[in-house]
């Protein structure tokens, strides 16, 4: 039995992939590289020291899903696959419909098709909109402010759909916060292609010397310091948690929705300033006003993901600040042609 990863070489799927070598599975992975790089592979065996089946693939290429299925005995799915960047996704939104739904749909079709119906979906803090208050619960009602989050929250309701249909699935959504961080070893970072979106990225960019100054939006919140607080959690926990839920999904059947963060929330100029002193570096910034969309806080309830699955973050904001700098001095200079 082996466990399909989509979307493997990405950011969250590679560490989560070395959780589950780690944990003794037996591996499946797909990815196109659109937002990752081959070098990732090599980095999850030299971790490991353990192989697994790749396939440079798309989700939205149904004939190279069959391949996928037909030549291997999977039976439980991990998807990350999909477009990630809110502010792309407004600027494209018929890019991330068509590939984020419609490559989803591929996927269950498949699934469907050779009977694998076990699926752990890579969700998102962005399916509760702006929330009226925090810790955010499950149970809180659902919107979205942008084409990215809207994708998440219709595959969520399509997978309700699917459960509702056919009570032999069994669908973990688990819920992301902000992941950041970067493995013990060094030999794994969020290294986007292009401009990075998330913060961290960008203090990472601001460090290296790449941008001139971090630009912090919004300093007028109703928050400890005036910038947006947010519930930042390390990645190494992000994947534990996926191990947590695909071993859940043995004996469980219907679907659920889960927080995956910390239930603690920082501030931007905490956040910043933590990563100054862990590291001993400068991060210059400056103030732009606030993004559209954005909230003031945004913290996860967390008592759901100890009760049903077992698994709490044990990392803390100084474990991610340190771990994001080592892994991104260790990549400085690595190309994957090495």
């Amino acid at each position: 039995m082996s466990i399909l990863v989509t979307g493997g070489t990405g950011f969250i799927g590679s560490h989560t992939c070395v959780e589950l070598l780690e944990a003794g599975y037996d591996l499946v992975v797909f990815d196109n590289f659109y937002n990752s790089k081959p070098s990732v592979l090599d980095s999850i065996v030299d971790i490991t020291g353990k192989g697994f089946k790749f396939y440079h693939s798309d989700m939205n290429d149904i004939g190279d899903l069959e391949k996928i299925f037909s030549d291997n005995d999977i039976d439980c799915v991990i998807h990350f696959a999909g477009f990630k960047a809110v502010g792309e996704s407004v600027e494209k939104p018929l890019m991330y419909y068509s590939n984020n739904i419609t490559g989803t749909l591929n996927l269950l079709n498949v699934m469907k098709d050779h009977n694998v119906k076990k699926l752990v979906f890579s969700s998102s803090a962005t399916v509760y909109g702006v929330p009226k208050k925090v810790p955010l619960t499950e149970d809180m009602p659902l919107s979205v402010t942008n084409p990215y989050g809207r994708t998440k929250l219709m595959i969520e309701d399509i997978l309700r759909d699917l459960c509702v249909s056919d009570p032999e699935w069994s669908v973990l959504l688990l819920r992301y916060f902000n992941p950041v961080g970067g493995h013990k070893s060094g030999l794994l970072c969020e290294d986007p292609n292009g401009i990075p979106n998330n913060l961290m990225p960008r203090i990472l960019d601001t460090a290296f010397g790449i941008q001139e100054k971090l630009t912090v939006f919004g300093n007028d919140y109703d928050t400890v310091d005036g910038t947006g607080v947010r519930d930042y959690i390390h990645v190494t926990d992000l994947a534990k948690g996926h191990v947590n839920a695909a071993r859940k999904l043995d004996a469980f059947r219907g679907i659920e929705a889960v927080n995956l963060g910390t239930g603690r929330g920082y501030s931007v100029l905490e956040l910043i300033k933590t990563f100054e002193r862990v590291n001993n570096v400068s991060v210059p910034f400056e103030f732009a006003p606030r993004r559209p969309g954005d909230v003031a806080e945004c913290y996860a309830d967390t008592k759901k993901a100890y009760d049903f699955l077992g698994w709490k973050a044990e990392l803390g904001i100084e474990d991610m600040c340190r771990d994001s700098y080592v892994a991104r001095v260790n990549h400085s200079g690595r190309s994957d042609e090495e």
